[in-house]
């Protein structure tokens, strides 16, 4: 009776079975870390909101400050959306035009937007910008620091259906929160889209660090509390 169960030839197999069964998991865990990194589950990432409400439009063409909507990015953790109120300040229900907002009251658009404020309920925006629960963000924090809502936003004015821009991710974070001076500017210009970085910018960054006594935390509780 023949002592071995596989025929001589098997023994090639060793080595790329071997190698096979070493490489196929340490694979496998690669996929799924890049996979599911934010870099490219996130970046992108664009819902459909209830109603089609254009950033082109209105912080482009018309020029409005994000802070006209997002009222508490200066003094709270939390950039509030506009209540339906907000928005019925411009788009009352009359059709009478003005110069900055021609189509006032007419645009199909705002039916949704009449039907919610009359039945008293907010409009469920979905978040586009969503961190996870266990990451503390402050807006007032970075905005009261001279960081420009582009730096993590990206060019909101030009998007007519806002997409999140960048990772978001713990990294990305931690770069900032380590060299700063790159995304600082002046404090009355944090909100302007169109502003321009100077040829100086490391020595413009420097200064406004030092003028406001910048540290950010890289340290774990900084942000995860």
């Amino acid at each position: 009776m023949n002592p071995f169960l596989f025929p001589d030839w098997t023994n090639r197999l060793r080595l790329p079975a071997g190698l096979l069964l070493t490489g196929a998991p340490l694979y496998l865990i690669g996929i799924v870390y890049l996979v599911g990194s934010p870099k490219f589950t996130d970046v992108g990432y664009q819902p459909v909101q209830p109603i089609d409400y254009s950033h082109k439009i209105h912080a482009g063409e018309l020029g409005m400050d994000c802070r006209y909507c997002h009222y508490t990015v200066e003094n709270a953790a939390f950039a509030a959306v506009p209540p339906t109120a907000t928005c019925l300040g411009c788009h009352g229900p009359t059709n009478e035009p003005t110069p900055k907002v021609p189509l006032r009251g007419e645009s199909p658009k705002l039916t949704l937007l009449r039907d919610v404020a009359k039945s008293d309920k907010p409009v469920e925006w979905i978040k586009v910008h969503d961190l996870p629960d266990f990451v503390y963000f402050n807006h007032s924090a970075h905005i009261n620091a001279g960081v420009g809502c582009q730096s993590c936003h990206g060019r909101i004015d030009t998007m007519p259906h806002v997409y999140q821009s960048q990772t978001l991710s713990m990294g990305w974070c931690l770069n900032c929160h380590r060299n700063p001076e790159p995304n600082l500017r002046p404090r009355e210009e944090v909100t302007n889209m169109n502003y321009k970085q100077p040829e100086d910018q490391a020595a413009l960054g420097k200064s406004l660090r030092e003028q406001s006594k910048i540290q950010p935390p890289t340290y774990c509780s900084g942000c995860h509390r």
